[in-house]
């Protein structure tokens, strides 16, 4: 007797339908997986060997064959334990029932529980647009499936209560959706209330906020460049309900969301070891899954002590940061990830950390300051759009109790200026300043005409190259919209301007 139910299987961000055929014969008793599973997979059957006959059903003493097709896409993880021991009962006629319209997704224990699964959200957006209508996942997942609208998301919290309801004895009612905006990956962020001075660094990151740009931080151990990237993501405007689910569904692959976990409102923050490699910083793996540019795909990726990463580490970023995805390619096929993100460096002037310090010398030779700039390509600066020099702290303003400005009030700004972004922008597909195409860049970036001399000057003496230069554009749009200008001013582009003096002042003397 042949049993066949529907399942879901991942590939990058992408969910297809996975049919889980079962077929009973005489023969000698086994078991067999086809449609080319993974180790995971296969061992599915000792799972489900076990939580039959802990759950007091009968495990056939037959040949046993299981098919999961497509038999050309590979499946991964455990994720078929659930559809697996289903589609057995079908198949030896313990359960009767209509599942046509149904898909199931479910790891197992041994005594029949459920356990939680990655990549629910987008196995139930695919299960929604295939026309199914019910959803039976693992009671942790429920919360992260009930926010697609449109599908019964049942959670199931071991098999004697999914055959109850299959069965009609006992009916698991859908989870409910909760779209409130809530949930924080990393817990509470700091505020720039409580960072002391500082006050141009801060308002740099306030640019960086409103228009997405990247920032390089530059300044001596203990000035602050970690505190202020890390308070970053409290001032970066409120997500959308696009962005939130963009947003999970990535964790939701990674398998980062926690159990019970529903959409992600917060701005991803990640912040990766110098150690890194560059498969862990763009993706990759035997199993493709998402790297660091693309969990902080909405949020802001923080690099600490820059020139300590590898260089191939470092330059795998260029592409990605220009397209805001990226795409690895492997012998089995090609996954995009998003990766739009906010890239946020820091870095000490020199080895010793005190070049250029008002009061501490630098002990580093020229050479060893410039084999330590050396470190970052040209390339890779150029997308910086703000370089920060961070000064060290005085005494006065650590030992003032007087608050400083509140990341509240500074969002405030944020979301006027990105909103501003989105009146000028919309139908470009385009959401912010830093995004802006070339085609657009001379009709959004509107220059009076003495700030076109301004910039001319600026072009010509700091020997800009000309992704700089737009670079330098799309700042002084950026500020000019905190100014709620619609004509970029000579002020707007000066500011602008000194956002680059880190060219001249390190990486021009190469």
């Amino acid at each position: 007797m042949v049993a066949q139910l529907h399942s879901m299987g991942l590939w990058g961000m992408d969910a297809f339908v996975v049919e889980v055929e079962a077929d009973i014969s005489s023969g000698l008793p086994c078991f067999e997986l086809v449609g080319l599973p993974d180790a995971a997979v296969k061992e599915s059957r000792d799972r489900v060997r076990s939580a039959l006959k802990n759950c007091g059903f009968d495990f056939p003493v037959s040949k046993i064959t299981v098919n999961l097709a497509p038999a050309d896409k590979r499946k991964e993880g455990p994720i078929y334990d659930l559809p697996v021991l289903v589609a057995i009962l079908c198949a030896t006629g313990q359960l009767r029932a209509d599942l046509s319209h149904c898909v199931f997704v479910g790891e197992l224990s041994l005594s029949g529980e459920m356990r939680a699964v990655k990549g629910v959200l987008p196995m139930a957006i695919a299960a929604k647009e295939n026309g199914f209508r019910d959803l039976f996942i693992p009671a942790q997942n429920a919360a992260e499936g009930a926010v697609v609208e449109g599908l019964n998301v049942h959670p199931v919290p071991n098999v004697q209560a999914l055959i109850g309801h299959l069965t009609g004895r006992e009916l698991i009612p859908p989870a409910s959706a909760d779209r409130a905006p809530r949930g924080n990956l990393g817990g509470p962020m700091p505020d720039f209330a409580d960072v002391r001075g500082q006050d141009g660094a801060k308002r740099a990151l306030e640019i960086a906020a409103s228009g997405n740009h990247n920032v390089l931080l530059i300044g001596p151990p203990g000035s602050g460049k970690s505190m202020l990237a890390k308070c970053l993501p409290s001032i970066l405007p409120d997500m959308t309900l696009e962005d939130a689910i963009e947003t999970t569904k990535i964790h939701s692959v990674a398998g980062n969301i926690p159990s019970g976990g529903s959409l992600i409102w917060t701005r991803p923050f990640r912040a990766p070891h110098h150690t890194v490699s560059p498969a862990g910083l763009s993706g990759g793996g035997t199993v493709v899954r998402p790297g660091e540019i693309s969990l902080a795909h909405n949020g802001v990726l923080f690099l600490d002590e820059l020139p300590e990463f590898r260089r191939d580490a470092m330059e795998v970023l260029r592409q990605p940061l220009e397209d805001g995805r990226v795409t690895i390619s492997r012998v089995s096929g090609s996954v995009t990830y998003p990766c739009s993100v906010m890239l946020v460096a820091a870095m000490n002037p020199c080895p010793c950390g005190y070049f250029g310090h008002p009061t501490r010398p630098c002990i580093c030779s020229p050479n060893a300051v410039d084999r330590y700039l050396n470190k970052i390509s040209g390339p890779l600066l150029d997308r910086m759009d703000l370089h920060v020099e961070v000064p060290p702290v005085g005494f006065d303003a650590l030992s003032s109790g007087q608050k400083a400005e509140s990341s509240a009030a500074i969002r405030e700004r944020v979301n006027a200026a990105r909103e501003i972004q989105h009146r000028r922008l919309r139908g470009t597909g385009i959401s912010c300043n830093a995004r802006i195409t070339p085609d657009l860049l001379h009709e959004v970036c509107r220059l009076s005409a003495p700030a076109q001399a301004l910039l001319k000057t600026a072009f010509e003496k700091m020997g800009l190259s000309a992704r700089a230069f737009d670079r330098v554009l799309k700042v002084s749009r950026t500020i000019a919209d905190l100014d709620q200008s619609e004509t970029i001013e000579p002020r707007h582009a000066a500011e602008a301007v000194q956002y680059r003096a880190l060219d001249r002042k390190y990486w021009n003397k190469r």
